[in-house]
């Protein structure tokens, strides 16, 4: 079955007949999560060879177009997960794009402090992100606002100053169930109803330094290929601003 059919079906099947029901009580879409995962569609970008669709940014962002005109949360969920696995594909573990690949995986990007009304990525202000290294352990801690998929995702993209020196960001690949790492109870956003965009908080979160995405303060290289994937994805429902929060400015 080709990407079309199977978004077709998931469309019409899970997508559409939800999607009031999720903008009205504004209510994690995860259900069509789920449909999409099982559809191999969150695994679309993954490489062939651990099951994934193998497909690129024009074919993803496609899928986002379809999901959001019909579900505008749905669509957000969407868009942030394929930029983010962008950086799965590049650096994450076999074990960890082969559950991309099979639908039981969603990414998220949590780029912008919560006090950063700058750049995502940009040098933090001094009350904003941090990241210290002890030996192979790095501590992160800060806020980061409009996260898509708050406390509903598997992994966030966070973003921070680097550990030892450099100019520009680190990028750090965070498992949601990391100790420390915490959305407020208090939801907030300015993402599309439903999409479970808020807040969410390191107080620290212990990573392992391998946990690194490219090498301390030289991300700058990877946050272009966000920029990428997210204006590639623009023309989308959930690609407007208000449709990409944490992200707004990268698009």
């Amino acid at each position: 079955m080709s990407f079309r059919s199977a978004l077709s079906h998931v469309l019409s099947s899970t997508i559409e007949p939800s999607a009031e029901e999720t903008g009205a009580r504004g209510r994690f879409p995860r259900a069509s999560v789920t449909a999409l995962g099982e559809a191999g569609l969150l695994g679309l970008t993954v490489a062939t060879d651990l099951g994934g669709g193998g497909l690129g940014l024009t074919e993803a962002a496609e899928v986002v177009t379809d999901v959001s005109r019909a579900c505008p949360a749905t669509g957000a969920v969407v868009r942030s997960h394929y930029a983010a696995v962008a950086f799965i594909e590049a650096y994450g573990s076999h074990w960890m794009r082969r559950k991309v690949a099979v639908g039981l995986h969603l990414g998220t990007l949590a780029l912008t402090d919560a006090d950063d009304a700058g750049t995502p990525g940009a040098a933090p202000s001094p009350t904003g992100s941090t990241a210290t290294r002890t030996g192979d352990v790095v501590a992160l801690r800060g806020r980061k606002r409009d996260v898509v998929g708050a406390g509903e995702a598997d992994s966030y993209i966070w973003s921070s100053p680097p550990a030892h020196g450099g100019k520009g960001p680190s990028l750090w690949l965070v498992p949601a169930d990391a100790p420390g790492l915490f959305v407020p109870a208090r939801p907030s956003g300015d993402g599309p109803r439903g999409s479970g965009t808020s807040t969410v908080c390191a107080d620290p979160v212990l990573l392992p330094a391998g946990a690194l995405l490219e090498r301390d303060g030289e991300a700058d290289g990877l946050l272009s290929t966000v920029r990428a994937w997210l204006a590639a994805m623009s023309t989308a429902g959930a690609g407007s601003p208000t449709g990409a929060p944490g992200v707004r400015a990268l698009a």
